[in-house]
């Protein structure tokens, strides 16, 4: 493979959003494949592709995802540029991946995960539990708006959306008294100095995947498949083919509140989820527990037994 490696004539481009998070993740994949094969930063070229949901006047208008676009719309122009040969891989928040790619494209190789926990955010409230009755709330996340609403029915919840700055000039300037990011976020940006607090995950259920970071390549690449199988956190993708065939057999969208949390112990693997319905009046859980190898399988039966609790019009509701 060697002859095949890229070099400063002949970079790997890397396609990824332009936001802080998201070119985070980009040089972290450049440096680990660095690493891995010796290279310099020189041999990579990272290729900002803005997609719909970049879009400022989507977004400053704080509309649900939902009316946008949902998934897609963080990715569609991304697997756009690799299908037409303008990258050759992509990074992407695996939480903002839909559960199917086009053809001619995969998704198999996922870096370290990160915290999956939930970070409580607020410049006057040390923690969720310290929010006055009636208190305003921002987050653009169904999940998180359920899951709220399901512990604090006496709560206010306003659409909110935007960077990790952008929201907090909203708190500062008195839009809501709290909101939520995802920790995994806040450390691979280094900013520690945002007011808050994680939240565990016994309290609010992560999204599925949050904290990973996928890697997305073209199925015919020989060259990024065997770069990208030397980065590949191999517990990572274990976790998240329970998680996110747990969604798939949802049929789980921005439209539909859904956590999971996969984690393994030794050669076993545990997960939990759970669904809601957006007002927070109802909640079904579940959690199973099985070798690694069947996490998919514990995925798709957990999902068909939340689905028999709830019921067929459950999310309709």
């Amino acid at each position: 493979m060697t002859n095949e490696l890229p070099n400063p004539s002949a970079p790997l481009c890397i396609g990824t959003r332009g936001s802080p998070l998201a070119l985070a993740q980009a040089h972290e994949t450049r440096a680990r494949l660095m690493a891995a094969f010796d290279l310099p930063d020189t041999a990579f070229k990272i290729v900002v592709i803005k997609t719909t949901g970049d879009d400022r006047t989507l977004i400053d208008a704080d509309r649900p995802l939902k009316e946008i676009g949902n998934k897609g719309l963080f990715t569609k122009e991304i697997e756009e540029a690799m299908l037409d040969g303008s990258i050759d891989i992509a990074v992407h928040s695996m939480k903002d991946m839909p559960v199917e790619q086009p053809e001619g494209l995969l998704l198999d190789t996922y870096l370290p995960r990160e915290d999956v926990r939930d970070a409580f955010v607020s410049v006057d409230f040390a923690a969720l539990a310290d929010l006055p009755e009636g208190a305003v709330v921002g987050t653009s996340s169904l999940r998180r708006r359920a899951q709220l609403l399901a512990r604090r029915p006496d709560l206010t919840v306003v659409e909110f959306r935007g960077n990790v700055q952008t929201r907090l000039r909203k708190l500062h300037d008195g839009v809501a008294a709290a909101t939520f990011l995802a920790m995994a976020g806040l450390n691979r940006l280094g900013m520690d100095d945002v007011p808050c607090s994680a939240i565990g995950v016994e309290d609010m259920l992560p999204a599925v995947a949050q904290g990973a970071i996928g890697i997305e390549r073209r199925a015919d690449d020989r060259r990024a498949r065997d770069m990208l199988a030397a980065i590949h956190d191999a517990q990572t993708g274990q976790r998240l083919a329970a998680e996110r065939a747990f969604l798939a057999a949802l049929d789980g969208s921005c439209e539909t509140p859904i956590g999971a949390l996969a984690e393994l112990n030794g050669d076993k693997l545990r997960l939990r989820g759970e669904i809601l319905r957006p007002d927070g009046t109802a909640c079904y859980r579940d959690a199973a527990e099985g070798v690694i190898a069947e996490g998919p399988e514990i995925g798709r039966a957990m999902a068909a037994r939340l689905l028999a609790q709830a019921g067929p019009d459950f999310f309709s509701v």
